[in-house]
């Protein structure tokens, strides 16, 4: 057979049909019926196809084992979130994008222990329960945390300047499956522009901008993980989001509080921050 446009897709396909699992073959059929679709439809160049190649190789060489460029372009092109939302649980928590700052283990620490390790102006108290779909409160469930520091940066974008580990912890629910930690409000920040994504995004005219949020990771035994953010309400670019992944149920108020008391037994300087939230976790269907 000719290898021409009329056949070419044809051609591919049946290249991959003894392909033993039957997902990846399902995987593999619908790509090149997609990925030769797109290339009829914009027919480019000879020169632009190099381009593109050549863009996804910058991509990958800026990948390092702090920074995840492929992450990254997964998210300014809303595949991250259209993944999320496919995959997503109705009776739980929404989930938003990983994020391409979820490259190192954040440290253990122990519930009202503080997250920031530098001692920045807005101190903030964050807490809440984790329960299952079903209402029960899970003790000993495990909450992954990391955020951005108050000027927007992350401590592996920093190193030398934020100590490793700063913005970063990870938590156990007491026996009634509440947690606690304290941190800072974090700020809005763009996403790295330094790399092929953030030239991409210049080429078409967008901002890198993210609204303030924390990240967490929530996992417990008969569950199914959740990964999401908390978003700071107020904060600039909730409706412009770079990577798409505001949902209006995860925006929460981080009310500021004069409360000398609360300051006091929480170890944090009166005005501070807080905010509380709960995270419902879908039961693993056996």
């Amino acid at each position: 057979m000719d290898f021409n446009e009329h056949t070419a897709t044809r051609a591919v396909q049946e290249s991959f049909r003894d392909t033993p699992d039957p997902r990846l073959r399902e995987l593999l059929d619908a790509l090149t019926r997609h990925l030769h679709a797109f290339v009829g439809e914009v027919r480019p160049s000879i020169g632009e196809w190099e381009q593109a190649i050549k863009f996804l190789t910058a991509v990958g060489q800026t990948c390092t084992d702090t920074r995840q460029e492929f992450v990254l372009l997964s998210d300014v092109m809303g595949v991250s979130m259209l993944v999320e939302t496919l995959n997503e649980h109705e009776d739980g928590t929404e989930g938003t994008v990983l994020g391409p700052f979820h490259m190192v283990e954040s440290p253990p620490r122990a519930l009202g222990d503080s997250i920031d390790l530098i001692g920045e102006a807005q101190p903030c108290l964050v807490a809440g329960s984790v329960l299952s779909s079903d209402g029960n409160l899970l003790p000993d469930a495990e909450v992954d945390v990391w955020q951005c520091n108050e000027k927007g940066f992350y401590d592996v974008q920093q190193p030398g300047v934020q100590p490793s580990g700063n913005g970063r912890g990870l938590f156990h629910t007491d026996s009634a499956g509440r947690f606690r930690f304290r941190t800072v409000l974090p700020s809005h920040y763009p996403i790295p522009t330094d790399g092929p994504v953030g030239r991409l995004l210049t080429a078409a005219g967008r901002h890198p901008y993210r609204p303030a949020h924390i990240h967490f990771i929530v996992q417990a035994e008969g569950h199914t993980p959740l990964t999401t953010h908390v978003f700071v309400a107020g904060s600039p670019y909730l409706d412009s989001d770079a990577v798409f992944a505001v949902k209006q149920s995860l925006i929460c108020d981080f009310t500021e509080s004069n409360d000398a008391e609360t300051a006091a037994r929480n170890g944090v300087q009166a005005p501070f921050r807080h905010a509380e939230f709960d995270f419902i976790l879908s039961r693993k269907l056996t």
